[in-house]
């Protein structure tokens, strides 16, 4: 189950990655000033995104679908994108921070996309994670 977690993710990382580099899928942008100007708009006219962003978008997506290869390869990315995307949703939350510095745009409706799924993996972290694990087939000698 973590493993196809990480998988789902990586097929849609790659994907809303690529569509922030298709000019018809992003309107023109609204918020807080950027020094990344490329790029730069609301995906589906819904999400604030820019060059910087969709880079981070399509590295989660190659992240994902390299983790998905192995259970404890998934669980540290489920983990790692908890950490990651649990702090770019607060950082959304934040005058300042909430552009990365101008480097790309964290607020609007980012800080739910990135608020939701941070909770779910979490749940596949550390809940379905303890679960999936493999058993122990008694085949390590410990001393």
């Amino acid at each position: 189950m973590v493993r196809t977690f990480a998988l789902i993710i990586g097929i849609i990382y790659l994907l809303v990655g690529i569509m922030g580099f298709i000019p018809s899928l992003v309107s023109a942008p609204t918020g807080p000033d950027l020094v990344v100007h490329a790029n730069h708009g609301r995906l589906l006219g819904l999400f604030p995104v820019n060059l910087t962003h969709n880079l981070v978008h399509l590295a989660i997506g190659v992240w994902a679908l390299a983790a998905s290869r192995s259970f404890s390869g998934s669980v540290g990315f489920a983990r790692g994108l908890t950490v990651l995307y649990g702090l770019l949703a607060i950082m959304g939350l934040i005058p300042g921070l909430n552009t990365m510095f101008g480097l790309a745009p964290l607020h609007g409706n980012d800080v739910w996309l990135h608020a939701g799924p941070a909770a779910v993996a979490a749940y596949f972290g550390w809940v379905a994670a303890r679960r999936d694990a493999p058993a122990d087939t008694g085949t390590h000698r410990h001393v």
